[in-house]
């Protein structure tokens, strides 16, 4: 499947654009702008009122303002390099035209005294005199046609003015071409949209501050476009990805039930519900592609345990496959109590298994010995095979990509696939990242997860948070001390880590101090650890390895120093850490004064709520959208007019629209769908043009 022609001038060469050489083409590319098709979508982000009036009186300054003058007297700069200026009079009123490094035949040209002239510029009042310094356009009276009422300000990059931008994307405009309505008509008409090219027309000639606002129909309905584009992706990734059959996966309950008898406490209703989803996901005969996203401590290992259970029963196997070693070892830990309950052979595989050990366990693996195999992405490697792999669970999917999540699904015959996270993402951004996924949430805490207390510290008090440390290490507490990552530079980090464990050794006693960070030998991290959990060491200094997953039920103090520099949804996921088991916890934010504006919302919000889901709305509200997931490894697409957080009611709708066309129209045969697929080549889309040609 080849390019539709219509869209071959949108794809040619910026050159091609009239107005447009080699040096400007090479400038746009700074701004992400490679061919004619990006200009239709890098939108103006501003517009200015050209509208000419009688007098600048009529307009509270200071403000751009147009206005006809006749031109009075000229005033030569007083000394070198100086100011020139030159007096002229509107309907009401006398003021001043400013020009620096001006050549007096220039001004004379240009402002012959005696003659009117229309100007137009930014008007400030200096010393109690209205001035325009450098006027954007000095024009005769006759050639005020010439300028337009409102003119959109672009973004620029270096050595590109606002008129060459307007005129590529005029030249731009004028090869979009007519296209069939792709979105649903019904929701067009209900929101009163423009169709696809009369609304790239109003979005680069905007009237006024409301079209340049997300919320503008025109706007509105470009940023749905994209989406739309977007989530027909995932829809045809979804639908390939379970068009490879499913195998119907029925688990009989009765390990789950054993494991449950043994557990002090009931699962929580939204624990219940995530299990009966995802065993219906597996019961059916299309592969499941779910996501189990829960806010810090709301259970997720026991949802993920119940759904390997249904592996089980079923005569398959199951596999957990975790972000570092750390948290795989702290899965097994987690597990092995509830797989001798129920009867299951559990085992783990990380990198450091090597020689007879790793053949050993490999042997019993693909001899369907081993039930439930935990594990880093060692799981991955060529040699590892399962003798009948029903379910494949990735922890903390932020770290891991669409790719991957085929790859690993691929190792069994049709594996369902279960993604777990435990950074609470907002609706609009789980859609972005995951719209070809189901979605469970847990959003209720398990039975006996006290709150945690949290308190904002100054640095000043470090004396009395280290005499707090003493006492509370004295009645057999345990605690962290998070250090901050001062610089990207591991060695700064270390430093800093090294630092405070020597001050808190010196001042809490031999012994009683661990430290683990990033730099450190796989083994030496676990010994640190183990000395921890059994309580060898008291408290742990660390740099945020241990910010998701580490689950110590008897730390109960949480430290994070320079708590000003880290982002909200650290902050939850580190303070999560602590409030694990029976006793009191409490997490002590220390900063150093004064706070930035941002610094004390982000740290007042953590104060006032343990809810992951709101403080993850404002996280994006703060942040947006690239940082909050870290644009690096986000996986999150680059979108030119849609705005997340602005418009995320737009991804929701964008999703069901997609789906809804799919399930109509699987192929996009028809007229709807055709459309649809010229907004696929429009919007880049390739990789859907393949599923829809595959399929």
């Amino acid at each position: 499947m080849s390019r539709p022609p219509a869209l071959f001038p949108l794809f040619a060469g910026l050159e091609t654009l009239a107005g447009v050489g080699p040096k400007t083409a090479r400038l746009l590319f700074a701004l992400g702008v490679e061919r004619p098709r990006d200009l239709l979508f890098t939108l103006p982000h501003a517009v200015i009122d050209r509208r000419p009036r009688a007098s600048i009186r009529e307009v509270a300054l200071p403000a751009t303002v147009t206005v006809e003058v006749e031109v009075g007297v000229h005033v030569p700069p007083r000394r070198k390099g100086g100011p020139a200026r030159v007096f002229v009079r509107d309907a009401a009123i006398e003021f001043q035209l400013v020009f620096f490094h001006a050549r007096g035949d220039f001004l004379a040209r240009q402002l012959p005294t005696g003659q009117r002239r229309l100007i137009s510029g930014r008007v400030e009042i200096f010393d109690g005199i209205a001035q325009m310094v450098h006027p954007d356009h000095i024009l005769r009276p006759e050639e005020a046609d010439g300028l337009p009422a409102f003119e959109p300000v672009y973004p620029l990059t270096g050595g590109v003015t606002q008129k060459v931008m307007a005129r590529a994307a005029e030249a731009a405009l004028a090869r979009a071409p007519e296209a069939a309505e792709w979105a649903d008509p019904a929701l067009v008409a209900r929101e009163g949209w423009p169709d696809w090219r009369a609304a790239l027309h109003l979005a680069h000639a905007p009237r006024g501050a409301d079209d340049v606002s997300p919320q503008a129909p025109a706007r509105a309905r470009l940023a749905y476009d994209e989406l739309f584009a977007h989530q027909l992706t995932l829809s045809l990734a979804r639908t390939s990805f379970r068009r490879g059959k499913g195998r119907p996966s029925r688990g009989t309950g009765e390990m789950l039930a054993r494991a449950l008898a043994a557990l002090p406490y009931r699962p929580t209703a939204a624990q219940e519900r995530a299990m009966a989803e995802i065993a219906g996901d597996m019961a059916s005969d299309r592969r499941m592609s779910r996501l189990l996203q829960g806010d810090v401590g709301a259970g997720k290992t026991l949802v993920a345990f119940a759904a390997l259970l249904v592996a089980v029963e079923a005569g398959g196997q199951g596999a957990l496959m975790a972000p570092t070693e750390i948290l795989a070892r702290q899965h097994m830990e987690s597990l092995r109590p509830l797989a001798e309950q129920a009867g299951v052979v559990l085992d783990i595989l990380t990198g450091r298994d090597k020689g007879a050990e790793r053949a050993a366990k490999l042997a019993a693996l693909a001899a369907g010995d081993i039930q439930i195999l935990v594990g880093t992405h060692a799981l991955f490697q060529q040699d590892v095979g399962f003798r009948d792999l029903r379910l494949a669970i990735v922890d903390e999917q932020h770290r891991f990509g669409v790719a991957q999540r085929m790859e690993l699904g691929e190792k069994g015959l049709a594996a369902d696939v279960l993604v777990m996270t435990a950074t609470p993402i907002p609706r609009s951004l789980a859609l972005a990242q995951y719209g070809d996924m189901d979605v469970s949430v847990l959003d209720e805490k398990p039975a006996g997860r006290k709150p945690v207390r949290t308190a904002l510290v100054s640095a000043g008090r470090y004396d009395e948070v280290v005499a707090h440390l003493r006492q509370a290490v004295a009645e057999g507490r345990r605690a962290y001390w998070v250090c901050p990552l001062v610089e990207e530079s591991e060695l700064v980090d270390l430093t800093a880590a090294d630092e405070r464990f020597r001050a808190l050794r010196a001042a809490l006693g031999e012994g009683v101090v661990g430290l683990v960070h990033g730099q450190m030998a796989p083994a030496d991290k676990d010994a640190a650890m183990a000395d921890f959990v059994a309580g060898r060491t008291r408290v742990l200094v660390a740099t945020t390895v241990i910010e998701v997953g580490v689950n110590v039920p008897e730390a109960t103090i949480m430290v994070i120093e320079r708590a000003e520099i880290f982002g909200l949804a650290q902050l939850h996921q580190l303070r999560g850490r602590v409030g694990r088991g029976e006793a009191d916890s409490s997490c002590l934010l220390m900063y150093r004064p004064p706070l930035s504006e941002p610094a004390e919302r982000r740290l007042n919000i953590l104060r006032d709520t343990e809810d992951g889901f709101r403080i993850a709305e404002e996280d994006l509200a703060m942040r947006g959208a690239g940082d909050l997931i870290g644009t690096a490894q986000s996986g999150l697409p680059k979108f030119r007019v849609a705005d997340l957080e602005r418009q995320a009611g737009l991804m929701a709708v964008a999703q069901s629209d997609a789906r809804a066309l799919l399930a109509a129209d699987p192929r996009l045969d028809g007229p709807r769908g055709q459309a649809a697929r010229l907004l696929l080549w429009l919007m880049e889309q390739d990789q859907a043009i393949r599923l829809i040609s595959v399929g």
